[in-house]
């Protein structure tokens, strides 16, 4: 059977542009709209509008039996969270995930932000931790792919990071866990495709880290054990332990002048200068 290599030709990274710039621009729209008494409902149909609006069309719902713009994920819910109706409230720690196809190409990104709530900082506190370390893996993963020989390198410098956060015995906090059944993935003509991207050390190298790669890099992080179940929505991933999670992703291309962030803005250079890795727009 004909299997399509892993790599895209120079046109086709530029043809993933597009779709990665309305991925950024619907979550940037989604993030602005979250706050206590807003709907993650509302935040699909603000998505959904962008991504319209940008001549392209919301790619979770190319997914069959799924309807949505977005998934939201709030507390312990990690990933898929089906968006519904019920507001938002102070203190709550919201995963928004989503992505855009533009012209059959893909693009696929997530955030997660921990709304304010005076009555628990400490609350609070530890979930702004979370998401920071969760973020952080995410930029210590793009900026190993910038070096790397091999793709496997990005869930060794996940991992690494996360341990390093949260060993209590180096007095740096909670324990985090990385969830190993979800994973990161190639993407182009459709949202998911080969290769599979680990957020943790693996004993294999995967393939060749060269120009053409396209991945979406997605560390999943709970601040407790990482058995999870999925709810009767038949959709929504959720700690088994009730422990607070975070997701952050970006899609990344490897080209022949280095690496470039398609749903960032910038192309990733404000967070990947501190890690030494300087980003290089697609030629």
């Amino acid at each position: 059977m004909f299997r399509r290599s892993i790599y895209k030709s120079a046109a086709e990274l530029r043809s993933m542009r597009a779709a990665g710039a309305a991925t950024a621009a619907a979550l940037a729209e989604a993030r602005r709209l979250l706050r206590p008494g807003a709907t993650p409902l509302e935040l699909d149909a603000a998505a959904e509008r962008v991504i319209r609006d940008l001549g392209g069309r919301p790619n979770f719902q190319l997914v069959p039996g799924y309807r949505h713009t977005l998934c939201v994920s709030v507390d312990d819910d990690v990933v898929h969270g089906i968006p519904g109706d019920r507001p938002f409230r102070a203190g709550d720690i919201v995963s928004v995930d989503g992505g855009a196809d533009v012209d059959g190409w893909n693009g696929d990104a997530a955030f997660t932000v921990v709304l304010s709530d005076p009555a628990r900082p400490d609350v609070v506190a530890a979930r702004e931790t979370l998401s920071a370390v969760t973020e952080q893996s995410l930029w210590h993963g793009i900026a190993a792919l910038a070096g790397a020989r091999h793709l496997n390198e990005v869930g060794a410098a996940i991992e690494d990071y996360v341990r390093g956060e949260g060993d209590p015995s180096a007095g740096s906090g909670p324990r985090y866990g990385i969830l190993t059944d979800y994973v990161g993935h190639g993407i182009g003509r459709t949202m998911h495709e080969e290769p599979p991207v680990f957020n943790y050390r693996v004993d294999r190298k995967g393939p060749a880290v060269k120009p053409g790669l396209v991945v979406a890099i997605e560390p999943m992080i709970v601040a407790g054990a990482i058995d999870t179940f999925v709810r009767d929505d038949e959709w929504t991933v959720t700690t088994a332990d009730g422990s607070d999670s975070a997701h952050w992703e970006h899609t990344v291309a490897v080209h022949d002048d280095g690496i470039w962030v398609l749903t960032a803005e910038d192309g990733g250079a404000a967070r990947l200068a501190p890690l030494g890795v300087t980003p290089i727009p697609l030629p």
